[in-house]
């Protein structure tokens, strides 16, 4: 199983569950994903919901080059009233699809009612960032690592691109500009992540959080939650969201033309092998 559920307390338990990929996200994990955290919001024993990463490391972003790589493949469309992507060319394929499963389903998860926390360990790359960004808060490990280094394929960031909201205007462009890492403190001074703790209290001190918070009244807990996205929107990350999603489509199709394909040529190894 690509995603697994568990109950605790209050609190459920979304793990991704790919360790041998770093928990790469594949269409698979994005629509079980989907299901899981459908299955925290109908479940009303659930006041918290905890999304976190088997095995060493949080998510290494999208799946670009695994054995079970399922970009050509059909999925029932959940986020976005658009059509399927497969039969399509060229940038009507990618953007289809695009708009379903990476933007559209990051929109959808941050709308859930209920508070999420990120359990960040390891690496938190590109596609990995876009779903700790969508939780409400990130408790990271002092192990954690943060990058989005898709600018190597000429890309000017992630789908979700919520860096200026998520560590400010000036960060955003460091981290773009140099595709680097950044550590979990980095991470904490730039008001990206809650609390940072020793990767062998993670567990603990993120369940203590959640429990802290399953307290709270639960239709308080969303509207706070509705107020502090309607007043990021009203700043502009929706729209601002928007356009730098067709910038991010304008350097696709750019790639395809220009090199061997849509990434620039470029694919997970080479992307891992440029990282510092």
């Amino acid at each position: 199983m690509t995603v697994l559920y568990e109950r605790r307390d209050r609190a459920a338990l979304i793990t991704m569950n790919r360790p041998r990929y770093r928990n790469a996200q594949n269409s698979a994990m994005t629509y079980a994903l989907d299901d899981a955290f459908t299955t925290a919001v109908d479940d009303p024993g659930v006041a918290v919901i905890v999304l976190a990463g088997a095995g060493d490391h949080f998510s290494a972003g999208h799946d670009i080059g695994t054995p079970e790589r399922d970009a050509d493949a059909p999925f029932p469309r959940q986020a976005v009233t658009w059509w399927d992507h497969t039969d399509k060319v060229g940038a009507d394929r990618r953007m289809a699809r695009e708009l379903e499963v990476y933007l559209g389903m990051c929109r959808r998860w941050r709308e859930i009612p209920k508070p999420s926390i990120a359990m960040v360990q390891g690496a938190c790359v590109a596609g990995g960032l876009m779903l700790a960004w969508v939780c409400d808060l990130i408790v990271a490990a002092e192990d954690a690592f943060f990058a989005d280094p898709v600018l190597r394929m000429g890309i000017p960031g992630v789908e979700y691109f919520a860096h200026p909201w998520a560590v400010g205007p000036r960060f955003a462009r460091e981290m773009l500009f140099t595709g680097d890492r950044f550590g979990a403190r980095r991470a904490y001074e730039a008001g990206m992540v809650n609390r940072v703790v020793p990767r062998e209290s993670l567990e603990a001190e993120t369940f203590a959080l959640a429990g802290r918070i399953a307290e709270m009244p639960p239709f308080g807990l969303a509207l706070a939650k509705r107020a502090v996205n309607l007043c990021e929107d009203q700043m502009g990350m929706r729209a601002g969201m928007d356009s730098v999603f067709g910038l991010h489509h304008v350097a696709h199709a750019h790639n395809a033309e220009t090199s061997e394909d849509s990434l620039a040529g470029m694919d997970a190894n080479a992307m891992k092998k440029a990282s510092r």
